[in-house]
């Protein structure tokens, strides 16, 4: 397929557009990054590449963009402002909001303005959706919760569900995503690694999440095969208690996990948005059984020794 990757250029993407090379598709890259400043390292000569801000509605008559809208196949859309790399200020809060809504916004706009129908949209979101919580189990059925990230995704859905009406779109809610370089668990590891390691908080709170490699599974058999459709957990099987990732991952290291970080750096840090890890939520999918995806990765002890083995 021809393929239009919007924010595929980070941590995702770093193995998400080799996989999907390797898969034969044909890519667009679009970025507000300087090509220089990718984390891909694949050569320049295997994918197009445009550098626009697509955050801002004049860009989108750009010729070059419009062109490969009108010829590619499926559109890839995982853009946005990293959840948790910054304190949430009013003004990150913002750069967070504005780069998922008016980007997807405005590329749904366009494509029916210009009446361009891709084969399929898969679009983004997180588990964020269902709010916080230490008790509750959500999966595709339940509510949206109402904090902030809540209803960050709650409004990118619905935006992205003012799509082309013969374009089939699939949306997934994203969980903590696990891959040695970079992410929650290229953080935790140099910490662990000099015995430093131990759980966030008072441990107690689930993890939701999915190994990398998973979730580019997920993103390539989502474009082909048409039982993708609608909204999906991206999460795996088996969501874990704070306390027990830091124990499998010491144990994995062979190393402590002793050292429990208080929440109350965590909020210095980050702000509101320690809430995110401090309460987790525990999210299961009841749409991706084995007739659909099989996981890789299904276990924690697997996926973390994946990720520091090579």
């Amino acid at each position: 397929m021809r393929l239009l990757l919007l924010g595929c250029t980070g941590f995702v993407g770093k193995e998400l557009v080799p996989t999907l090379l390797k898969e034969g598709h044909e890519l667009c890259l679009v970025s507000r990054k300087n090509i220089n400043k990718l984390k891909i390292n694949i050569p320049l000569d295997k994918f197009k590449f445009l550098k626009i801000d697509l955050s801002k509605k004049q860009n989108w008559s750009n010729e070059n963009l419009l062109n490969n809208l009108k010829k590619y196949d499926g559109i890839i859309n995982l853009i946005g402002e990293p959840i948790a790399d910054k304190k949430w200020t009013e003004n990150q809060k913002e750069e967070i909001v504005n780069s998922r809504i008016y980007s997807t916004k405005f590329l749904m706009e366009t494509l029916k303005k210009f009446r361009i129908n891709p084969k399929v949209i898969i679009n983004g979101s997180a588990i964020g959706f269902y709010g916080t919580s230490l008790t509750k189990e959500f999966n595709e059925n339940s509510n949206s919760g109402n904090d902030f990230l809540a209803n960050l995704c709650k409004k990118w859905e619905e935006v992205a569900s003012e799509k082309p009406i013969f374009s089939r779109l699939v949306i997934f809610r994203i969980g903590i995503v696990l891959e040695a370089d970079g992410g929650a668990l290229g953080k935790m590891l140099p910490v662990f690694k000099v015995g430093l390691g131990g759980p966030i908080g008072d441990g107690k709170q689930w993890m939701s999440w999915i190994h990398r490699s998973d979730l580019c599974g997920l993103i390539v058999n989502a474009l082909v095969n048409k039982k993708f459709s609608g909204v999906f957990n991206a999460v795996a099987p088996e969501p874990v208690l704070m306390k027990d990732f830091s124990k499998t991952l010491g144990r994995c290291l062979s190393r402590p996990d002793l050292l429990p970080v208080p929440g109350t750096i965590l909020k210095l840090l980050l702000g509101d948005g320690a809430k995110l890890v401090l309460e987790g939520q525990k999210v299961k999918s009841i749409k991706l059984g084995e007739n659909i995806y099989k996981f890789k990765y299904p276990l924690l002890q697997k996926a973390i020794y994946a990720s520091t083995k090579h």
